[in-house]
């Protein structure tokens, strides 16, 4: 049995009715839940990615491809996103995997999956590409169609740390500002709030001197999420 098919048998076998449809209302999914909890879809995930191995990249993303496309629950999505992350497979983390990450981004098109994409995957990708990766970024903060890849290059870089390349992240930002094609949505505002926010940590100067300069250009969510720990 491969991959795939391994998650969709043991997702079939378990599972509580009631936390699925509390699952999915809370996340407003189109799609149902199983209805596990993280540690029990864990405990699931763990042994079947030790069991089932790609020699062949791929086949690797074909099958991440595979359970987002064909989803029937919302935890085969979890499950794609947990083969791309496993380490076993981080050798593959590089540019060629990204036109991957943003079909899965367009897809799931939501804080869930999105978020993982943007800060594990994708921020991997950059951090040890940038050169390459930089201009993609650049792009993705301008997409014309989906808030979600602007918001997967406003987060990409949240566990960079002292590495973060703060011109790239000022201009994702600023890209995406309250009078920008999707700046007044709730979910660009947190994320530029949440970038600002996690950027405090490691140079909280940096910070505050955007969010005064940009100040009649950011929302108040924004605003609050930036200044939260200083």
């Amino acid at each position: 049995m491969t991959y795939v098919g391994a998650v969709r048998a043991a997702l079939a076998e378990v599972g509580d009715p009631v936390r699925a449809a509390q699952q999915r209302a809370y996340m407003k999914s189109d799609l149902p839940y199983a209805g596990l909890t993280a540690p029990e879809l864990r405990s699931i995930l763990g042994p079947l990615l030790g069991e089932h191995r790609f020699a062949d990249r791929a086949q690797w993303e074909a099958a991440a491809l595979e359970l987002f496309e064909d989803a029937t629950h919302r935890e085969e999505w979890y499950a794609a996103v947990a083969l791309l992350r496993h380490r076993g497979y981080r050798q593959w983390l590089d540019p060629d995997l990204l036109p991957l990450l943003e079909e899965l981004v367009r897809l799931g098109a939501w804080w869930d999956v999105v978020d993982e994409i943007a800060s594990h995957l994708v921020g991997q990708v950059l951090l040890d590409h940038r050169v390459a990766v930089t201009p993609l970024m650049d792009a993705w903060s301008v997409d014309p169609d989906s808030l979600w890849v602007r918001r997967t290059a406003m987060l990409a870089q949240l566990r960079h740390a002292e590495a973060t390349d703060t011109d790239l992240l000022e201009r994702v930002l600023v890209a995406n500002l309250d009078d920008t094609a999707y700046g007044r949505e709730f979910f660009v505002r947190k994320a530029l709030g949440w970038a600002l926010r996690q950027h405090s940590r490691t140079d909280s100067a940096r910070v505050r001197r955007f969010v005064s300069t940009h100040a009649d250009r950011l929302s108040g969510l924004s605003r609050r999420e930036a200044l939260k720990h200083l």
